[in-house]
């Protein structure tokens, strides 16, 4: 068949419905809806922080596992497989009133935020060039953040101080889902710029990459 008649049968690669930024998009959608619950909820109990990190945590990681699934070629799947898996296991934990103590959610946010932000910046800085690999980096930089930040305040730490005339206490676990609550907001508005703006110039994806080859291959038999 002449080259030319190929070209015109050929049919044209059409772009995923689901890319890496409408991954980033509902990640910022779980983590703007954790900030609002924390911010304006009263009580910053344990009770009310691991219930809402742990629904956070569980739509987190089937957005993640999607992702894996239908949006990163192979051998580009582990670091959603893997902060699924962790996001999953961690949310359920959470989910469990009886279990739901002061120190427990430090446990849990501070193992999330420890584990998940490893492997988010190890596979952000492997995977340097391509898309969302600089926001990568960058949320997994603030999950260590998170954690190292947890681990600094007392479990038990109880301050009393008054404010006209009312006597009223700052605590351990209120510092804790404090900074929870500001993390979220933190990467809501981060990811939420990032599934919003348009590929950075110079970097690669699947899309782009696998267009290149079918390109090159149509070239060849020409």
């Amino acid at each position: 068949m002449p080259a030319a008649s190929r070209s015109r049968t050929a049919r044209p690669a059409t772009g995923r419905p689901f890319t890496v930024r409408t991954v980033q998009l509902a990640r910022a959608l779980m983590a703007a809806v954790a900030a609002l619950m924390i911010t304006f909820s009263p009580d910053h109990s344990a009770a009310i922080g691991l219930s809402v990190f742990g629904g956070f945590a569980i739509v987190t990681s089937l957005v993640l596992i999607v992702a894996a699934i239908i949006v990163h070629p192979a051998g580009q799947r582990w670091p959603s497989v893997l902060m699924g898996a962790i996001t999953l296991v961690l949310g359920m934990a959470a989910s469990i009133p009886a279990w739901r103590t002061d120190a427990l959610f430090f446990v849990l946010v501070i193992t999330w935020a420890a584990l998940t932000g490893v492997v988010e910046l190890v596979s952000g800085i492997r995977s340097r060039g391509q898309d969302g690999s600089r926001d990568a980096i960058t949320v997994g930089a603030l999950g260590l953040l998170l954690a190292a930040l947890l681990l600094i305040v007392p479990v038990g730490f109880v301050q009393d101080y008054a404010v006209e005339g009312h006597a009223m206490s700052l605590t351990g676990i209120i510092i804790g889902v404090g900074l929870f609550g500001g993390y979220a907001a933190i990467v809501a508005v981060f990811l939420g710029i990032a599934g919003l703006a348009p590929a950075a110039k110079g970097t690669a994806t699947s899309e782009t990459t696998a267009g290149a080859d079918r390109l090159a291959d149509h070239r060849g038999e020409a």
